[in-house]
């Protein structure tokens, strides 16, 4: 019999392609991912990966095992639900990932609603973006995670998870008052030669950035990286910068900042889950919840 957590390590090496990265996620030690690997392939008698340079790689055999994984763990988690079905009702904790832009509109109403709906339940909220809370998910230290996409990046979701839309969520642009002439005269590209402010790397608020800014014709020359967007926005305000980013924050810019609704679609909030876990009790009570708290909100399309 093949042992579940090895096949996900499998699976992992198979996504990521480095030893290291996969001993990060799974919290061990690159030599203990080579231990699982090893015994994998005692199990299942084939050789799962070969030597190549530093590193390794799946052979065929390998990549058809870890393509395997996802219905696998898929049906292990349905059956995990079917047992706690039995259960009275929703108890016990449940742990939300939240990217940080989404904490005060979704979240924080989402802990209030499960107070009053469902009180054995005990939400415990972690703030985390999605490059973040993704791999959490699926390593089960979280059991939903409040993310977004950017649908004109057409970044696949992540193999083993679920994604279920909320709301549209606009792009909007922030600039000092005294560019709204130019850009409103020449778009985009009346800001050519700004000072951009934009999340870190890797992010796709970024990716979304400079989309936005070579679709005008340029590439933006990024002078300021906020990991706090909203704070960002006192940078535009000294009149040296300028930013792209999500509506929600953009509810309180300074006085000197001009905040312009982009056309065209923007990211979209959704919440994501392992894939065969939307009808336990715990899961499904909160995605209720969730979607009760949105649903007067604009749809989602994806």
């Amino acid at each position: 019999m093949l042992d579940v957590k090895r096949m996900v390590i499998l699976r992992d090496l198979a996504e990521h392609g480095k030893v290291t990265v996969v001993a990060d996620l799974h919290r061990v030690t690159p030599s203990a991912v080579s231990q699982q690997l090893r015994a994998l392939e005692a199990e299942a008698g084939a050789t799962l990966v070969e030597r190549e340079g530093r590193g390794l790689r799946l052979t065929p055999a390998g990549a058809a095992l870890a393509a395997a994984c996802g219905p696998v763990l898929a049906a292990l988690e349905r059956a995990e639900g079917a047992v706690r079905a039995l259960d009275d009702g929703p108890v016990g904790e449940v742990l939300v990932g939240c990217a940080p832009s989404a904490l005060a509109t979704v979240a924080a109403p989402l802990v209030a609603a499960l107070a009053v709906r469902h009180p054995g339940l005990r939400p415990r909220v972690v703030q985390a973006d999605p490059e973040d809370a993704v791999p959490l998910l699926r390593q089960r230290r979280l059991d939903l995670a409040v993310t977004y996409a950017y649908p004109l990046l057409g970044a696949p979701p992540a193999s083993g998870t679920t994604a279920l839309p909320l709301f549209d969520d606009p792009l909007c642009l922030a600039l000092p008052r005294d560019l709204l002439p130019a850009y409103r005269r020449d778009g985009l590209a009346a800001l050519r030669e700004a000072d951009w402010v934009s999340a870190p790397a890797p992010s796709s608020c970024r990716e979304m950035l400079v989309h936005a800014c070579r679709n005008a014709g340029f590439t933006p020359r990024i002078a300021h990286e906020c990991a706090d967007l909203r704070a960002g926005l006192w940078l535009v305000d000294t009149g040296r910068a300028v930013s792209i980013l999500p509506k929600l924050l953009c509810d309180a810019p300074p006085p000197g900042t001009a905040v312009l609704e982009l056309p065209g679609r923007g990211r979209t909030l959704e919440v994501q889950v392992r894939t065969g876990t939307e009808t336990r009790l715990a899961v499904a009570a909160t995605l209720e919840a969730l979607t009760g708290l949105t649903g007067d909100r604009s749809p989602a399309a994806r």
